[in-house]
């Protein structure tokens, strides 16, 4: 008999759209030959099942189902943000022992805030921008960091993705403005030195038991760094595989493993760099990177002559038997 596969799209971010995105990407990539797929929108408003007539059908969230006659058998996550990256979907999903793909509500929390995800990924012995963290209840002295830091540097939500809430700061004015924006969507600040340098991007996944890198892809933004709209509107360049010499991929390969074994990830993730003089500085992990037609993550797949029905099908069926549910 068939599984009942819910992909999870949607969530309480900025990111909502983009996720829904993803989640209509994966919900069609899923081999309807060997699963029973199905949409669930995730919004603050409501939970629900969304069928091919776009009726909305209520989740009972006791047990995760709609009614006795549809309940399903894995949560397939693909929210972006809240609740999807951040351990809080993972951890309700725990407390009714249920399946779900991708890492523990744990590892999602700790990778989430970038503020735990950089002190975790320093001790593995690969270099990581300098940076403070301030946060909004505390005292803070902005002259002082920016002192440290020198302009332009970065000020970054601590609990954000897609480059929601990112600035580049080039004075005061800039940084007390970006600052308060910031303070509106999070508590913690990141203000992280700027690296003159190039950026990269690393799909990452566990596949039959072994950490395998998909492929190394250099961003090139048209815009002053890769924000938003160069990762979403088209302002930006991609290269993949990007065109780096054999001893930088190995050595970027080699972090990429090292974070994503040590860390304790789990199902498909993407793990950012900024390479100056061939030296790879951490920028940030993502557990449930982008799976829309512009992604780098499925992009990176295709490179490997793995198409993504196939890759999907190997994540549902390992983390079925992870549950013993195979």
């Amino acid at each position: 008999m068939k599984k009942n596969i819910a992909v999870l799209m949607g969530g309480y971010s900025l990111e909502h759209d983009i996720s829904i995105k993803s989640g209509l990407n994966v919900f069609n990539s899923i081999d309807k030959l060997k699963f029973n797929v199905f949409k669930i929108i995730i919004e603050k408003e409501g939970w629900y099942y969304l069928d091919d007539e776009n009726q909305k059908f209520e989740i009972n969230k006791k047990n995760f189902s709609v009614n006795d006659d549809l309940k399903f058998d894995l949560a397939f996550i693909v929210i972006h943000g809240d609740p999807g990256e951040n351990g809080i979907i993972q951890n309700y999903f725990d407390s009714i022992s249920f399946p779900y793909t991708g890492c523990s509500s744990e590892v999602s929390k700790m990778t989430f805030s970038k503020k735990n995800c950089i002190e975790s990924v320093s001790k593995l012995n690969v270099k990581t921008a300098k940076s403070f963290i301030i946060n909004k209840e505390n005292d803070y002295d902005l002259l002082q960091i920016s002192d440290e830091l020198k302009y332009p540097f970065f000020v970054k939500a601590n609990n954000s993705g897609s480059s929601f809430g990112v600035y580049k700061v080039y004075n005061k004015k800039e940084l007390e403005s970006a600052v308060s924006e910031n303070f509106t969507i999070d508590n913690e600040i990141i203000l992280e030195e700027f690296i003159d340098g190039k950026e990269y991007s690393v799909g990452v996944a566990r596949i039959d038991g072994n950490t395998k890198v998909f492929g190394v892809t250099e961003l090139i933004s048209d815009n002053d760094f890769f924000d938003y709209e160069a990762k979403y509107n088209g302002k930006s360049s991609e290269i993949t595989p990007a065109k780096i010499d054999k001893d930088l991929e190995e050595l970027i390969h080699e972090n990429s493993k090292n974070i994503y074994n040590n860390l304790k990830l789990n199902g498909f993730s993407r793990i950012d760099y900024i390479v100056k003089n061939d030296t790879p500085f951490f920028l940030e992990v993502n557990t449930i990177p982008g799976m829309t037609d512009e992604s780098i993550f499925p992009k990176q797949v295709k490179l490997n002559n793995i198409n993504l029905k196939d890759l999907f099908t190997k994540m549902i069926n390992e983390s079925l038997e992870s549950h013993n549910l195979e």
